[in-house]
């Protein structure tokens, strides 16, 4: 679907930064030239940009394909309509599985991520499955957060880590590194959820299949420009997301468990 730019380093890891987009003019540009910066540092790892725009109509595509970095290291996936967080994620990283990308990150397009974290993330995956960007491990924090704004996040990992019985501490963070077999393993492409959820379906994935994560901590800004996309309906989706999950494993446990019970004792069926 994109080029990657081909450049070569040993040992060469190619990677592509997916970030998602809506309404993000005001900020892509900036994020941009911080990618740019850590593309020219880092000399293990071919790093591309895919920006996955859902018809922004404040003119977000117009920024990425006037970029000079447009058509050698970034690219654009254009979308139809705005139909999620989630679905936005699957077509981006389905275009970079389909692309033979040894490494997909996710990160955010309003610099709330650093981007000066992703080399270390990719250090990470030699070893892990799955590095994620966490704000709630020793080193880890938010920046220029309101007390609600901190207490609401703080409040939606606790829930999420104790009903699904998660390790994870950054449940919904959305800056994370996978290596491409891990995103199979996960079965990231086949997930349902749209908004913020999909981060914490991703994580209970993970864990519940055996994968390693690992978590390294990072300073999480508050966007300085453009509108935040969380809101009431977003953190409902997420919250009755992981009710779902948790029922789903409680049937399957009662399942097994009658299945077990009915079943008659070794040489039963001899006596």
């Amino acid at each position: 679907m994109f080029p990657s730019s081909g450049r070569t380093y040993l040992p060469t890891m190619r990677c592509v930064l997916v970030v998602p987009t809506y309404n993000e003019a005001a900020t892509i540009g900036d994020l941009l030239e911080a990618i740019g910066t850590i593309r020219t540092g880092t000399l293990d790892a071919v790093i591309d940009v895919l920006v996955v725009d859902d018809n922004s109509p404040d003119g977000t595509q117009g920024v990425v394909s006037g970029h000079p970095g447009f058509g050698d290291w970034l690219h654009l996936l254009p979308r139809a309509s705005k139909d999620g967080l989630g679905a936005a994620y699957r077509a981006g990283f389905a275009a970079a599985v389909q692309d033979g990308y040894d490494v997909v990150v996710q990160m955010d397009a309003d610099g709330s991520h650093p981007a000066s974290a992703v080399p270390f993330l990719l250090a990470l995956l030699r070893t892990n499955d799955v590095a994620i960007g966490s704000r709630y491990v020793p080193g880890g924090r938010t920046e220029n957060w309101p007390a609600q704004r901190r207490a609401l996040s703080w409040a939606a990992n606790t829930y999420a880590r104790s009903v699904l019985r998660l390790r994870t501490r950054d449940t919904t963070s959305g800056f994370r590194a996978w290596r491409a077999e891990a995103i199979a393993a996960a079965g990231l492409l086949t997930t349902t959820s749209s908004g913020y959820g999909f981060q914490v379906e991703n994580t209970w994935r993970c864990e519940r299949r055996g994968l390693h994560l690992v978590e390294s901590p990072i300073t999480f800004t508050e966007r300085s420009a453009g509108t935040s996309k969380m809101s009431a309906g977003v953190a409902r989706e997420a919250a009755l997301l992981v009710v779902r999950l948790r029922a789903r494993e409680l049937a399957r446990a009662f399942t097994t468990a009658t299945r077990w019970a009915s079943a008659p004792p070794k040489g039963a069926e001899r006596a």
